[in-house]
């Protein structure tokens, strides 16, 4: 059963891959070297999906200095296009809306197949960013567009800590057609389990199918990495952060880190027959961090039960 069938009838435990297209500055003899590289090094991993993400500028959510500076991406429904194509499964193509106009919005909606592409529409990244479309807007263009296309949404436990109604956020968006959910990186598995516990309950209330949530993991290489998923809203419980900071490889703790992680998050969300599924992400151009990523996402997938 391949992706969006499994989404469609509410199963979980599959396996998904994100990644980053490359820079926009990326002539296209190198993107179609990135790109082919990346096949090969996933083909083997079985997945039942990729995602690639859409890159926007946070500096209007978060005024502090960003850890990295903001490059410009490949869209990522070029990238899927020109340089991608010949990927087999499933691809989850994020849009960040308040890039696009509405004219280009719809256009793309219309000419996807809803058995290979599905989509997760992210909203401006702060209340004082309008932009040229908003996330409602987006939500009622795929609905006239193409209705058939399966639409996710972000989940985000950290705000769950912060605003205790993420779950009640989640209900939301299934109502405005959402039938799947990932979440940001995840640290601390207390958020994330009072998210899934909350919503499970909240969908058991009110007689309605939980959809599939999708938890992201990653290896994480650098203390600078780590304070740039700070700046992203990722919330790094303090004893992980020192124990990152003081392993003699931190890639490797990181890597062990998210195994225990997913490991958790598996079982509790089985035991509350909670439909799950795991994405493990690589953002980095870096190496050795990109082969922890693809290591992480071998021994995640023996762990589901496909």
């Amino acid at each position: 059963m391949n992706l969006v069938h499994r989404i469609n009838s509410g199963r979980g435990e599959f396996l998904l891959f994100a990644l980053t297209p490359p820079t926009l500055a990326t002539d296209r003899e190198r993107a179609q070297e990135i790109a082919n590289a990346t096949i090969a090094r996933l083909e083997p991993l079985d997945l039942d999906g990729v995602i690639l993400y859409d890159i926007d500028d946070e500096s209007e959510r978060n005024p502090a200095e960003r850890p990295f500076p903001f490059t410009p991406t490949i869209d990522p429904a070029n990238y899927l296009a020109d340089y991608f194509g010949v990927w087999p499964t499933p691809v989850i193509v994020y849009r960040a809306v308040s890039k696009y106009a509405p004219t280009e919005l719809r256009a793309w909606l219309s000419d996807q197949d809803p058995e290979r592409i599905l989509t997760v529409l992210v909203g401006a990244p702060s209340s004082a960013k309008t932009g040229r479309t908003s996330l409602a807007e987006a939500q009622e263009l795929r609905r006239e567009a193409n209705p058939s296309m399966l639409l996710g949404g972000v989940a985000i436990p950290e705000r769950h800590t912060r605003r205790d109604d993420e779950h009640l956020r989640l209900l939301a968006k299934q109502d405005a057609g959402c039938r799947f959910f990932v979440t940001q990186v995840v640290y601390d598995i207390n958020a994330a389990k009072n998210l899934v516990s909350d919503y499970h309950y909240e969908c058991q209330t009110r007689g309605t199918s939980p959809a599939p949530l999708v938890f992201t993991f990653s290896a994480c290489g650098s203390m600078k990495t780590l304070s740039f998923l700070r700046w992203l809203g990722v919330d790094v419980p303090r004893w992980i952060e020192n124990d990152l900071a003081h392993a003699t490889d931190p890639l490797e703790a990181s890597y062990h880190q998210a195994l225990a992680n997913a490991a958790d998050l598996i079982e509790f969300c089985r035991k509350l027959d909670m439909p799950f599924g795991i994405n493990v992400e690589s953002v980095s151009s870096r190496r050795v961090e990109i082969e922890a990523s693809v290591r992480l996402a071998e021994q995640l997938r023996m762990q589901l039960r496909r």
